[in-house]
């Protein structure tokens, strides 16, 4: 089947809705809360009605605790059995860390599907990880929400799951501050913490990685340059084994601990030189958001 068909599941309050919508947006049929065991039956009523249309671009299920259990426990079957049927989904896992679950549903005073009089909400979260497990590790892409806004989330679904449709592989090389946590949405994590730091240079502090005098400073130290290399040696070396096994989506995570100065610069060079091997390469800096404002 050449329709691209998504199932989006995660969290509660991890923006699991406002992916569909995204894709919705876009032109996909979107259904949310399908009990699972629906799935294979709705994916072929689907195509047969729509498949032709000229405006439908694809089909987002979305899958979530509101299914019963027994539902959720079916799930790699149902995949299975879509195989079968040449329907190939992909399933894509949004997660986030549970403190800001915690801090969104406070901000929104919205309810946790889960909690009640007896359950409280952190112990609702654990509850609803637990079962959505299985389809958190048969996820082909995971995103972290953790320290992502709304808007730039719509931002990550359309570079991923819309405009590359049809390629090979989606590769993301991303910057981070250990300081806020490392993405767990990460496939290889690099720590550039040990190179010199432009930091401790009150002249230079207030500038970031894709600024000239920060390029400058760090074009000049043979360390930043043999972890470039490096970085890049395991890349190339690695990748591809990984696409040979089928991935459609590959995270290169690089951190150093304000996710302003030497991570930004090394993700933007890493992603320059893979850029002939993957053109369509997105480079997202996490910590974007808490640059000085100019």
């Amino acid at each position: 089947m050449d329709t691209p068909l998504y199932i989006i599941s995660g969290r509660s309050g991890s923006g699991k809705s406002y992916a569909l919508n995204t894709l919705e947006d876009s032109g996909f049929y979107s259904l949310d809360n399908l009990p699972v065991t629906l799935i294979p039956d709705a994916v072929e009523k689907i195509l047969s009605n729509l498949e032709s249309s000229p405006n439908f671009a694809g089909i987002a299920i979305g899958i979530d605790v509101r299914n019963a259990p027994h539902e959720l426990q079916q799930f790699s079957k149902i995949v299975a059995v879509m195989q079968d049927l040449d329907i190939e989904p992909r399933v894509i896992f949004l997660d986030c860390e549970t403190d800001t679950l915690i801090e969104r549903f406070s901000e929104t005073r919205r309810k946790h599907p889960l909690s009640g009089d007896s359950t409280a909400l952190r112990e609702a979260i654990i509850s609803e990880s637990e079962q959505l497990d299985t389809i958190a590790h048969m996820a082909d892409l995971r995103i972290d929400t953790s320290h992502t806004t709304v808007h730039e989330l719509r931002a990550i679904i359309k570079d991923k799951l819309i405009d590359h449709l049809g390629s090979s592989l989606c590769l993301t090389v991303q910057s981070f501050g250990f300081k806020h946590g490392v993405p767990n949405d990460s496939d290889f994590v690099f720590d550039v913490r040990c190179l010199p730091n432009p930091h401790w240079d009150v002249r230079l502090r207030d500038f970031t990685g894709i600024d000239q005098p920060i390029i400058d400073f760090l074009s000049k130290e043979s360390l930043v340059d043999e972890m470039r290399n490096d970085i890049l040696a395991i890349s190339k070396r690695w990748i591809p084994r990984f696409e040979g096994e089928n991935r459609s989506y590959f995270t290169i995570s690089i951190g150093c601990t304000g996710g302003k100065h030497r991570s930004v610069f090394l993700a933007e060079a890493v992603a320059r030189e893979l850029s002939s091997l993957y053109p369509d390469i997105i480079v997202r800096h996490r910590e974007r958001n808490r640059w000085p404002k100019r």
